[in-house]
């Protein structure tokens, strides 16, 4: 392997209940505590909370087994909300990994600690709240 970049643009965000219109697509998803403006029609975010990849986000996220915990993050008010970012079947590991290394969401374990791919640059843009756009992680 050898030094990589690898530009996401991330779609969203999608309440809990409007999860449904997630993507059914190869990618990378990150999971928010947020709230909601009925009138506004807008979501805030709070907290970054979890980051997964899959060849398929929409049914990934749909019944996900980490569902539970997610929601212990919430506090008064506060719902979940989803974002998503297309990434190509090949490179989904290798980002995943490098955007858990880079932001250290509380309900992720693998790649918080160590990254175990060569260097590697992200830069994302689109739907970017709380997440930093343009990074560099290295083999650790």
């Amino acid at each position: 392997m050898s030094a990589q970049k690898y530009n996401i643009i991330f779609k969203g965000y999608w309440r809990e209940v409007k999860k449904g219109g997630i993507p059914s697509e190869s990618g990378i998803y990150c999971v928010y505590t947020c709230t909601h403006d009925k009138k506004g029609g807008t979501v805030t975010l709070k907290k970054l909370v979890y980051i997964g990849e899959s060849k398929n986000v929409h049914k990934r996220i749909e019944d996900h087994e980490k569902l539970a915990k997610w929601r212990t993050h919430l506090k008064q008010d506060e719902i979940l909300c989803y974002n998503f970012g297309s990434v190509s079947s090949t490179s989904r590991d290798r980002c995943e990994a490098a955007m858990i290394f880079k932001h250290k969401p509380p309900e992720n374990t693998e790649y918080v600690n160590s990254f175990p791919f060569d260097q590697t640059s992200l830069s994302l843009s689109g739907k970017t709240t709380l997440l930093t756009t343009k990074f560099t992680v290295k083999k650790k």
